[in-house]
């Protein structure tokens, strides 16, 4: 359904839980509207970027990269640890 608008935006944000409330664990089915969203950007508006907001920690920060996603919007798995740095340092490293 976003196929019309991709030509039109910056960026394509994947919800990978249901919107509403913070620290929910991520949907794996996520990973195959990321896949489908990476093949249409990269065919209709190559410049724009794709975004992952929901669940995205250090353990599942690498397969979605893998799939295509630009930006990772981290909240609980960042602000629910004892160290930041550390957090950021380790998700980093899984999506090289």
């Amino acid at each position: 359904s976003i196929e019309k608008l991709i030509p039109l935006v910056d960026m394509v944000l994947v919800m990978s839980v249901n919107p509403g409330f913070g620290g929910q664990s991520f949907i794996p089915e996520s990973q195959s509207k990321v896949a489908e969203a990476r093949k249409l950007i990269d065919r209709l508006n190559p410049k724009a970027l794709l975004e992952i907001d929901g669940g995205i920690r250090v353990e599942n920060s690498s397969p979605v990269a893998r799939a295509g996603v630009d930006v990772f919007v981290a909240g609980s798995a960042i602000f629910g640890s004892r160290d930041y740095k550390k957090t950021i340092a380790e998700m980093r490293q899984a999506i090289q």
